[in-house]
Order: C-alpha cells, then sequence, then structure tokens
C-alpha cells in the first residue's frame, strides 16, 4: 500500500499494455542515437521505487527532455508499458519534476517493516539499563541529540548487503541487542553494560557513511573514510567531553568498535582482542548474514527452489518453495 495517496504503481506492478501516472525516482538519464541517424536521439531513463527498477525510453523531444530533467530526483510519469526487443520497459508520453508534497520518500526506497518510532522507543528502554553511568552517559550524549537521532533512525545499516533499507540501522542494532541479551545469559563473565554499549555504539559511524535522499549511496566521506574509522573519530570526540571517562574503559569500548568486523579484510583495523569485542564482533555478523541470506530468499522469484546466483556469496540459496509434504508415520 502505498505512503503517498498519489504515488500510482509501483514498479514491479506494471504490466505490459497498461497506462499509468505515478512518481519514481530518476536514477539515470542517457542520450542514444536511432539506428537510423536521421531520426536524431532517444532518452534512454532509468526509474525506480521501493519495489525495484525499471528501463523507459523517451522517443520524442529527447534532447529537451533531457534537458529538463535532473538524476537523482523525483518525476511524475504518465507512460505505458511497452514490450521492447522482448524486454518490459516505459515509453514516457509524459514527465516532468515532482513537487515536494506530491510524493513520500518512503515509496522512493526500501524501507523496514517495522514503526520506526516504536524501534527507537525500545532501543531507549535498553539504554536506560545500562548501569554504568560513564558508559550510559556516553550514549547519551549521542542519543539526547535530537539531529543524531533522526539521521539513526531513518539511515540503512549497508548500501545493499543487509539492513539495506530505510530503518535498517536501527533495526540492526535492535536485533544485535536481543541476540545480546541471550549471549549474557550464557556467558556471565562478559560485561553486560560494556557489551551493551558497543552494540549501540557499533554502526554510529553510518549516519555519516551513508546518503539516503533518493537513492541509499556513500557520501564522499563514506567512501573514503568508512563507518568503523568515523565512529571512532566520533566517539573521541564526545569523550573529549566526558573528562572523568575511565581511561582503560575507554580503550576497551574503542577497541569493540574498531574490531567489530573482525577481519582487516572486511576493513576492521583490529581482530577481536577483548571477549566484548569478539562477542559484539560474532553477534554483529549473525544478524548481517541472517538477515542478507532472508532478502535474497525473500527476493527470489515466486515458486522457485533456488535464488539466482549470489556474486558476492558465490553460491545460489534454497528458497525452500517445491518441498516435499512431510511424510506421515
Amino acid at each position: 500500500m502505498p505512503y503517498h495517496p498519489h504515488k500510482g504503481p509501483y514498479l514491479r506492478d506494471l504490466q505490459p499494455g497498461e497506462r499509468f501516472i505515478g512518481f519514481y525516482v530518476l536514477r539515470s538519464k542517457q542520450l542514444e542515437p536511432f539506428r537510423d541517424p536521421t531520426r536524431g536521439m532517444f532518452l534512454s531513463l532509468v526509474f525506480s521505487d521501493r519495489s525495484g527498477q525499471m528501463l523507459a525510453r523517451v522517443w520524442e523531444n529527447a534532447e529537451q527532455t533531457a534537458d529538463e530533467l535532473e538524476t537523482k530526483t523525483i518525476v511524475k510519469v504518465d507512460g505505458e508499458v511497452e514490450t521492447y526487443l522482448d524486454r518490459v520497459q516505459i515509453r514516457v508520453l509524459r514527465i516532468r519534476t515532482a513537487k515536494e508534497d506530491e510524493y513520500d520518500l518512503r515509496d522512493m526506497l526500501p524501507t523496514s517493516e517495522r514503526d520506526p518510532e516504536e524501534m527507537m522507543a525500545e532501543l531507549d528502554a535498553y539504554i536506560e539499563q545500562i548501569a554504568n553511568p560513564h558508559l550510559r552517559g556516553l550514549v547519551e550524549y549521542f542519543f539526547d541529540d535530537p539531529a543524531f537521532r533522526m539521521r539513526f533512525r531513518q539511515a540503512p545499516a549497508a548500501r545493499r548487503i543487509h539492513h539495506a533499507y530505510l530503518g535498517g540501522l536501527v533495526e540492526h542494532v535492535l536485533e544485535v541487542l536481543h541476540i545480546c541479551t541471550t549471549v549474557l545469559e550464557i556467558y556471565p563473565q562478559i560485561d553486560a553494560d560494556l557489551l551493551i554499549a558497543g552494540a549501540i555504539l557499533h554502526d554510529i559511524g553510518k549516519v555519516r557513511e551513508y546518503t539516503w535522499d533518493f537513492d541509499i549511496d556513500y557520501s564522499t566521506e563514506g567512501r573514503l573514510l568508512g563507518h568503523i574509522v568515523m565512529a571512532d573519530e566520533m566517539i573521541t570526540t564526545a569523550l573529549a567531553s566526558l573528562p572523568d571517562f575511565p581511561p582503560q574503559l575507554a580503550m576497551r569500548l574503542r577497541h569493540m568498535l574498531l574490531s567489530h568486523h573482525g577481519r582487516y579484510e572486511w576493513g576492521s583495523p583490529r581482530r577481536p582482542q577483548t571477549i566484548e569485542a569478539i562477542a559484539l564482533h560474532q553477534i554483529e555478523n549473525l544478524d548481517a548474514q541472517i538477515n542478507r541470506f532472508h532478502l535474497l530468499i525473500r527476493q527470489a522469484p515466486a515458486g522457485e527452489a533456488w535464488t539466482p546466483y549470489d556474486r558476492l556469496l558465490g553460491r545460489y540459496l534454497y528458497t525452500g518453495e517445491g518441498d516435499d509434504p512431510a511424510v506421515e508415520h
């Protein structure tokens, strides 16, 4: 169900022959020559919304249309779905830049299925459980800041690997915290406050690593520095305003954040060397990988027993579709 009443159909629901009006992100545009050079140029566009992407063509007045449109903006499209060279695409009849009150960004980008305000309230409850006043004060340094809270609530946890949608960061952190609670019951030797604080803060650099105005992408500093380095910088800045924070505790917390990816080749400048650090790494990686598998399986074509080959994982994933019914004994 669209968030905005005028959204129009999601791209995944469009069918050949359908005429429609809708709002979409214009991801790219490119003028291309017709095979017959006397016909001039046509315009290739790529639209997206939270359901996926689709190629579109402007066959007439292509150069003028290209001049009028900017990529990474929302556009209103009057078009029809056609099949060209055995490929479903949109024939654009009319197009213009959308006005700010004509769309809801949640229709344009993948979004957590959970309510963001409820997730932030749940996160606040975890913060209140931190008994160590220094660790709690450090966490509150960030989450008492309305601007930081807003970006943390909106941010994705990744560009495309896991929790790669609006609200994905807070969802990921909450899932990590839930697992931490169980781990602490099994391993009471772990410092509970340190693990909880590290779980909450481990990905704070992602509020600066990514942009999500009209697409999830890396910021310039995200590409050049990465969220682990930026998180340590943010923690160091915060600690400077907390002069009574114990240096040894600060070092242990920073080590957790710097090592939470677990391996040098995964972007961690240090490998885990404390019990809290190895716990955070394993918990965080467990949640990320399960979410990654879940998203790939959910996106598989309906009725297919296997997902398409995933290049990064180097394997197909079994969806469970087509399982034989349980054998009765």
